[in-house]
């Protein structure tokens, strides 16, 4: 288990990389740091040829969008499997309950 409280996404996704869109699979997990005060998203990108190629294995910026949200992001290098791992800071690519209400509705 988590140290943090995390939301969370997975799902099909468009990522915009080199000005190049990709559809991809990707599986995203998000918390707030109190400390910092920055909302920080992560996850990864299921294996894709297309990805790979618009990436070339390299570190690269990224947008992202789900359905009606989108962040930019880093793609970091491939994992072995040639998943890339996606990150970034601010705004995630998916919806965060933002008031007591919306936690309690999704906790019932």
């Amino acid at each position: 288990m988590s140290e943090h409280d995390e939301d969370g996404y997975a799902g099909e996704a468009v990522l915009v990389i080199n000005g190049t869109e990709v559809a991809a699979t990707v599986d995203l997990r998000g918390y707030f740091q109190p400390i910092d005060g920055y909302y920080r998203w992560y996850g990864r990108v299921a294996t894709n040829e297309q990805v790979s190629a618009a990436a070339g294995g390299k570190k690269t910026a990224v947008e992202i969008r789900a359905g009606e949200y989108s962040a930019k992001g880093e793609l970091s290098d491939p994992d072995p499997w040639d998943r890339y791992r996606i990150m970034g800071t601010s705004t995630p690519p998916f919806h965060v309950p933002t008031s007591l209400e919306e936690l309690n509705e999704l906790n019932a």
